[in-house]
């Protein structure tokens, strides 16, 4: 967490864009490592794809979200936030604590980017979504199987990176996709200045577990699995 930008507002934070962030990756001249021979998460990789699907849908990606997903969920209370284009209401913001109390740490340069983050939502409205992703009311079931494949890579490739747990990580689009003690799961987390996220779903078992925290002197993905472990055991 940078200080620097701890307790200003938005408006004092210079702020990068998706097309900002594919600007500077135009400036590269090399990759991290070939193509196809290894696999890393990649923030910048989706803010590519956000661009991406602003070119082939004609709208910019926050009307995208707006119009194909919160609006057909009536997930009313989200929004991908651009600033002084829209609101969010009784939004939280985000806090970091020091010796001295709590900071507010809510935004940083990255905040505005929308292809890996800026959706504001709330618990409600999140389980709107996860009643989708079992309902399948916007992509058929087949449809989401891709985000559902672990990422295989050819023989001889570099080692996929280990989690903390001392398992390879396993990944699709969007999901890290490791069983949790031989339980089908689904699962991941997000943080930024001032927040700390995580979104754990067992479909087998017909759990989720979402955890938004608006303070970063929380661990939310271990929270969460503290929770399957209480509900599991109930089984």
């Amino acid at each position: 967490m940078d200080k620097t930008y701890a307790g200003k507002s938005w408006e004092e934070i210079p702020q990068f864009s998706d097309a900002g962030v594919l600007d500077l990756m135009e400036k590269q001249t090399a990759t991290k490592f070939p193509p196809g021979s290894m696999w890393e998460y990649s923030n910048s990789g989706y803010c590519v794809l956000a661009k991406v699907v602003e070119k082939a849908s004609g709208t910019p990606f926050a009307e995208f979200l707006r119009e194909r997903i919160f609006a057909p969920l009536k997930m009313s209370g989200t929004v991908a936030h651009v600033n002084g284009k829209d609101s969010v209401k009784d939004r939280a913001y985000g806090y970091t604590k020091n010796a001295g109390g709590w900071l507010e740490t809510d935004q940083s340069p990255t905040s505005a980017t929308l292809g890996d983050g800026g959706i504001y939502s709330s618990l409600e409205d999140l389980s709107k979504w996860d009643e989708a992703l079992r309902e399948h009311p916007l992509l058929s079931e087949a449809e989401m199987q891709p985000a559902l494949a672990a990422v295989a890579l050819p023989r001889g490739s570099q080692p996929v990176p280990v989690g903390p747990d001392g398992v390879p990580i396993q990944y699709g689009f969007g999901w890290f996709l490791n069983p949790y003690h031989g339980h089908p799961r689904m699962w991941h987390y997000g943080e930024s200045i001032g927040f700390h996220t995580v979104i754990e779903r067992l479909p087998a078992d017909g759990l989720s577990i979402v955890i938004l925290a608006n303070r970063t002197d929380l661990d939310p993905a271990s929270l969460a699995l503290e929770v399957a472990d209480v509900v599991l055991a109930g089984k």
